[in-house]
């Protein structure tokens, strides 16, 4: 049993803290100045934390090993698996040439790049986020865009973005459950709270998006269309997420919103004309018109999708019967957590669930079996698309792997606990650093649920200590979590491999997101410092 010690150098929390951020400085480094490809950075800052568990928390070998394939094992299956099946259902439906139906319906309804970038971007990504999430949405989204005749780095660009508010409640509030089972903080005050905070930056993305694509002039173009997924999107979600549970919050909003916005472009066009840089085709450019049989025709591998992942979810306790699960070798209760993480010593579990039936994932896979038959590939082309597939995630499974795997070191070396004893320091401005000590735990995961996992019961823990609401510090968590998903490694690489960027403009694409996400970040640092300090009775 080897326990952790959260101040190996000198029994300094600065020096120490400083040791155990060196993996994130050099990804941050290799990434963002270097420009290196998503893979080589992401390897590099596995490599460094490899190297400061051994060295500075002088964690054993065997430990190291252990939490490095298990991090692995992780990324590839569920999350890997999701990005493997969302590519190739899309592949399905281009190789069928139902692809350019489905563009042609779309810009029937609108060829409106802003009005498209909110139907398929912020709409349709936010209903794939509450029914899988971790990176469907990025990547079908962005595939679908770039087949309207967005440039692949837009693409990119805009469903990273668009993917921030919806986080929370992806998965059919799966980072809210995780929440409340590491904190031992009821589910629904949790919902409640998450959706209280979110409030504003609910309400103001689709504004958000469209400014960032158009400026002030571009906004005012498409702006009953941001008001209506704005107005729609918050207010479903903060009546469901308050009374009802987190559960259903994400889906049922999605698709309202999804709704009004078809129903306003039934009666309402924009004035203006937007065109954006990089476009493949001319604004004005004619779609064909298709009938409406073909046109769900096209649609039907989408729709496939969308039963199959919610029949997933209805039947995901009768799937996971089958399940194989079992302690990590090496690693699973052999790591002691320590005060003030945890309030008296505990062993740290490493239990891996192999849910190869009811992974997301396998009902993409099903969704793309289904669609290849119904369109009427044959076996020679689908095996074909079945390698093609695999050679254009490769890349991005190594990224996927290498991020959790370093996330895993970091957990259970405690290096990540340093951090967070780092901004537990901060005392009357610790509301502040809630959300940002959240947004690190989305950094470093690419994932809302392992943020929350991650931090959560430090948050809870520091609030106790210093007098602050624990409800309100753990949706800090989630909220700032969300914000800073769009810049993880995981998440980069899932954007640039679902638009087909090469590796050269992974880098570019994280500079764009970087700025966005430290913005909307200290938004919700400064709305936590608000519910703490100046409207604390609203935190249920």
């Amino acid at each position: 049993m080897w326990t952790q010690n959260y101040t190996p150098l000198a029994g300094s929390l600065a020096l120490s803290a400083l040791a155990a951020a060196m993996p994130a400085f050099a990804m941050l480094y290799l990434l963002g100045v270097k420009r290196l490809p998503a893979w080589k950075s992401s390897v590099a800052g596995l490599g460094a934390a490899v190297v400061v568990a051994l060295l500075v928390y002088r964690m054993p070998v065997a430990l190291v090993a252990g939490s490095f394939f298990y991090g692995a094992a992780f990324g590839l299956f569920p999350i890997g698996w999701i990005i493997f099946s969302a590519i190739f259902l899309y592949r399905v439906a281009v190789e069928s040439g139902k692809f350019e139906i489905i563009k042609d319906s779309l810009g029937g309804l609108t060829q409106d790049r802003r009005l498209q970038a909110l139907l398929i971007a912020f709409c349709f990504g936010a209903f794939l986020e509450s029914a899988a999430g971790f990176g469907t949405p990025v990547a079908v989204a962005a595939t679908m865009l770039i087949g309207l005749g967005f440039s692949p780095f837009s693409a990119a660009s805009v469903c990273l973005l668009a993917n921030t508010v919806p986080v929370t409640f992806g998965s059919i509030g799966i980072p809210i459950v995780t929440l409340s089972a590491v904190t031992g903080l009821p589910v629904n005050s949790l919902s409640g709270a998450v959706a209280l905070m979110g409030l504003p930056t609910s309400l103001l993305l689709p504004a958000y998006l469209v400014y960032v694509m158009g400026g002030w002039k571009g906004l005012k173009g498409a702006l009953p269309a941001v008001i209506v997924c704005g107005v729609l999107w918050d207010g479903v979600l903060f009546l469901i997420a308050w009374f009802v549970g987190p559960y259903l919050a994400g889906m049922v909003s999605a698709l309202v919103t999804l709704v009004g916005l078809v129903v306003l472009l039934l009666v309402w066009k924009p004035k203006d004309k937007f065109v954006l840089n990089g476009d493949h085709y001319s604004i004005q450019a004619a779609h064909k018109r298709h009938s409406a049989g073909a046109v769900i025709w096209a649609w039907s591998p989408y729709v496939i999708l969308m039963v199959m992942v919610l029949l997933w979810c209805v039947l995901k306790a009768e799937l996971n019967k089958v399940s194989v699960t079992f302690p990590w070798p090496g690693l699973d209760r052999l790591v002691t957590e320590v005060a003030p993480v945890v309030p008296t010593p505990t062993p740290y579990p490493a239990i891996y669930r192999f849910d190869w039936l009811g992974a997301a994932g396998t009902a993409g896979v099903l969704s793309a079996l289904l669609s290849a038959a119904l369109l009427g590939l044959s076996p020679s082309r689908f095996v074909k698309l079945l390698w093609a597939t695999c050679k254009q995630v490769f890349l991005a499974e190594i990224t996927i792997a290498a991020v959790l795997a370093l996330a895993f070191v970091m957990n259970y070396s405690g290096a990540t606990a340093t951090l967070g004893l780092v901004f537990a320091t901060t005392g009357a401005l610790f509301p502040f650093f809630s959300a940002v000590l959240g947004g690190l735990g989305g950094f470093l995961t690419g994932s809302n649920t392992s943020a929350n996992a991650l931090f959560g019961n430090l948050q809870v823990v520091t609030a106790r200590r210093l007098n602050f609401s624990p409800v309100l510090m753990a949706a800090a968590n989630s909220n700032g979590g969300m914000m800073a998903k769009m810049i993880s490694l995981q998440s980069i690489a899932v954007a640039a491999t679902g638009a087909g960027l090469p590796p050269s403009d992974e880098g570019r694409l994280f500079r764009f997101a970087l700025r966005h996400s430290l913005l909307l970040t200290v938004v919700v640092a400064l709305i936590t410092m608000f519910l703490a300090y100046v409207e604390p009775q609203w935190v249920p």
